[in-house]
């Protein structure tokens, strides 16, 4: 059985899927309610109180793991003291390039190198997801706001991570690796902006944010640490940061998804 954690989210709901159609045993793990495939269990239970997953890790053979709570090592103990053999953490790419910044995914990658169990750990940067964040915007005046308009990122479709980590949950051969995982191409805010219009068959104006408004924006749902972190990875990334990693194309065997092609997949939600 495969136990994913976070499986209502962008990467956990594609995940669960992809498990399901290959004829796994999933469990999928969330805080709430919340609907399943077909022949798939849902669990509720809490990162943030690892007693709560004792009875959902119970029989398990591998889990997916968010970073989410304070007491990782309390997660992979409960996942050690269930039966659990292959830990596959979704972690950041920040971790690696920002760890001064980026300590609470450091820790959960500490705890399952150190837990005895087979580790992978994944280490995506932004998500194309993270455009969900303009649909209103999009929806109602055709514009799309950011900070740093010019400066591009290779960013990776959800989707493609949740296959990344369907194989490696599903295939010993990973155990103790750590990937990273980027889209194809760096791509611009500017220019995802214009992928969305081009989907919508309607021009969606670029509008450039200062770094305060930006910053402003971002404190409404993120710590101030994580929040300057978050903006020098967009305004001045690192050459790691902009590097377009061959992980994805390695395990599945195919390119990763551009941006176009997640806007076309999820435009409705712009419409």
């Amino acid at each position: 059985m495969i136990v994913v954690t976070g499986a209502t989210g962008n990467v956990g709901r594609s995940l669960v899927q992809a498990l399901a159609a290959a004829g796994e045993r999933v469990t999928a793990v969330s805080r709430g309610a919340s609907q399943v495939p077909q022949g798939v269990s849902h669990r509720q239970a809490d990162l943030g109180e690892p007693e709560s997953l004792k009875p959902v890790l119970d029989g398990a053979d591998a889990l997916f793991l968010l970073v989410a709570g304070e007491d990782p090592r309390g997660i992979v103990e409960a996942a050690g003291a269930g039966g659990v053999g292959r830990v596959v953490l979704l972690s950041s790419q920040g971790a690696g390039t920002r760890p001064e910044v980026y300590r609470h995914p450091l820790a959960f990658e500490d705890a399952v190198q150190r837990s005895g169990l087979d580790w992978t750990i994944l280490r995506p940067g932004g998500f194309d997801s993270n455009a969900f964040a303009w649909a209103e915007t999009v929806r109602s005046r055709r514009t799309a706001a950011a900070p740093f308009g010019d400066v591009g990122l290779p960013f990776i479709d959800p989707a493609d991570i949740a296959e990344v980590a369907a194989v490696v949950l599903r295939d010993g051969g990973h155990a103790g690796r750590t990937y990273e995982l980027t889209g194809p191409a760096s791509i611009t805010p500017r220019r995802r902006a214009q992928a969305i219009g081009e989907a919508l068959g309607a021009p969606v104006r670029f509008v450039e944010q200062s770094r305060e408004e930006a910053r402003a924006q971002m404190l409404q749902f993120m710590p101030e640490p994580m929040v300057e972190g978050t903006l020098a990875i967009l305004g001045e990334p690192t050459p790691a940061e902009q590097r377009v990693s061959p992980h994805v194309e390695q395990i599945l065997g195919r390119p990763p998804r551009t941006f176009a092609e997640w806007a076309a997949r999820n435009i409705a939600a712009f419409r």
